[in-house]
């Protein structure tokens, strides 16, 4: 009945009742294959979320169920690909402590190596970097200025970080 109302009406209250009903489900389905509590929480709201958002899709109402449980297996292997990856990145906050000397320029100006660092960047990402980092900005609020979802914002920054820690790497190869 929950599920029938939530997709007649979409709508905050609706959700609410499925996403009580339907969280503590998803969260026992990732902790038995993840064995975090943590990542289980993370991994359920961003399937409901996923759900919310393309709740328009579904066809057949008889399996509904079926599908939010598609898209749970789904995050699940797209977390199971990152750790298998395991991509080292740079956690932009903590490359000062990596950073040799300030450069001068002749005119004795000193210069920080961020701009040189943020070349390797387009423009986009960029931008995505810099309300991410300088600004301080959440990801939820970068999302919502820019009129893309939570995760593939999460996304582009995880692959920005990725580009850096290859540019940062090669520099303190270089340097050594």
């Amino acid at each position: 009945m929950v599920t029938h109302r939530f997709l007649e009406n979409p709508n905050e209250h609706s959700f609410a009742a499925l996403f009580n009903i339907l969280s503590p489900q998803l969260v026992s389905f990732f902790r038995s294959r993840t064995r975090e509590l943590g990542l289980a929480e993370d991994l359920t709201q961003e399937v409901m979320l996923t759900v919310y958002r393309k709740c328009g899709q579904v066809r057949d109402r008889r399996v509904f169920r079926a599908w939010v449980f598609k898209i749970a297996h789904n995050a699940l292997y797209r977390q199971f690909g990152k750790w298998a990856r395991g991509t080292a990145t740079v956690k932009i906050e903590e490359v000062e402590n990596r950073l040799h000397a300030a450069t001068f320029y002749a005119g004795g100006i000193p210069t920080f190596e961020f701009r040189d660092w943020m070349r390797v960047l387009n423009a986009q990402e960029q931008e995505v970097m810099t309300l991410r980092f300088v600004e301080g900005w959440e990801y939820h609020e970068i999302a919502a200025a820019r009129g893309v979802p939570i995760g593939t914002l999460k996304w582009k920054v995880s692959d920005c970080k990725k580009k850096l820690s290859k540019h940062l790497g090669h520099k303190a190869h270089r340097a050594a």
